[in-house]
């Protein structure tokens, strides 16, 4: 049970993660149409901050999904060794009651 929990959180961790990386290209992709509105850039240089962006953006993301797995893997890798761990002890316990 402890496991998916903590496996829940992660998910909810890197959803909102995500989410404010959307928000965040959302925002700066806002400021730089206006900023083309006004003139004060080229549709030329718009273009390519806002493509800059969805990069920067789209490299970020990946490497949270690869912290998160990575993450992942090793929290169901201790996991395991406890559960191992616990059965063992478990066994041997019951195994001590019944002789």
């Amino acid at each position: 049970m402890a496991d998916f929990n903590l496996g829940e959180g992660l998910r909810k961790v890197m959803l909102a993660g995500v989410g404010a990386l959307a928000n965040t290209y959302e925002k700066g992709s806002e400021i730089v149409d206006g900023l083309v509105k006004k003139g004060e850039l080229t549709v030329e240089q718009g273009k390519a901050l806002n493509t800059e962006l969805k990069r920067k953006v789209a490299k970020t993301i990946d490497d949270a999904k690869q912290t998160a797995k990575q993450t992942a893997e090793q929290d169901t890798e201790q996991t395991a060794e406890q559960y191992t761990e616990q059965t063992a002890e478990q066994t041997a316990d019951s195994d001590s009651k019944k002789s």
